[in-house]
């Protein structure tokens, strides 16, 4: 009991790692909580159009926990260029740590789940990376590209690094975004 609520209590602090988007009709910014928690209902809403078939609870598990070495890294925007190796390898260790605060069991799978979802190798990885990709875009979208503008992130650079991760996990949702990330481009929602 105590482990559970131990790591529970750890996991809170990801309420507190601040992202660069915000969400729709609010003036602060997201946290990094709040994003797991969406894409864990985004993943459920699109898991018909997932490039292959899934297990959609192994998609659910690995999205609650693919962000939680945030709590000690914090989060890094998802354009910014180089330096990733290191990042990740930082961020896999706060996992460890993170995980390690329950059952070994649970240190175990929590850091597979980790693992599978970087390496994004499976069906269920490459899924959850596209709805990663996706949601902050669809945010940046709907707030006319507010974090695009503020952090001067150029149309060119968010098809760069979007695209790929997007269209093998999800094709139909690359299809829609292609097309609306055109009329945004149109719209002036990028930075330069």
């Amino acid at each position: 009991m105590k482990q559970a609520i131990d790591s529970i209590l750890e996991v809170e602090k990801l309420k507190g790692i601040t992202r660069k988007v915000k969400p729709l009709g609010q003036e602060r910014y997201e946290n990094s909580a709040e994003h797991s928690w969406q894409l864990t209902l985004f993943a459920y809403a699109l898991a018909a159009y997932a490039a292959e078939p899934i297990h959609l609870d192994h998609v659910i598990r690995m999205l609650m926990v693919h962000d939680i070495g945030e709590i000690d890294t914090g989060d890094t925007m998802a354009f910014v260029e180089g330096g990733w190796s290191q990042r990740k390898q930082e961020e896999r260790s706060a996992v460890k740590r993170i995980a390690g605060l329950l059952p070994e069991e649970q240190t175990a799978e929590l850091l597979a789940l980790w693992d599978e979802f970087e390496a994004g190798e499976t069906a269920e990885s490459k899924f959850a990376n596209a709805v990663d990709r996706a949601m902050p875009a669809l945010l940046n979208l709907s707030n006319h590209g507010q974090s695009w503008k503020e952090n001067g992130i150029s149309y060119e650079r968010v098809v760069k690094r979007l695209q790929a991760q997007i269209e093998t996990g999800c094709p139909a949702l690359w299809k829609y975004m292609e097309q609306k990330l055109a009329e945004a481009k149109e719209l002036g929602y990028f930075g330069t």
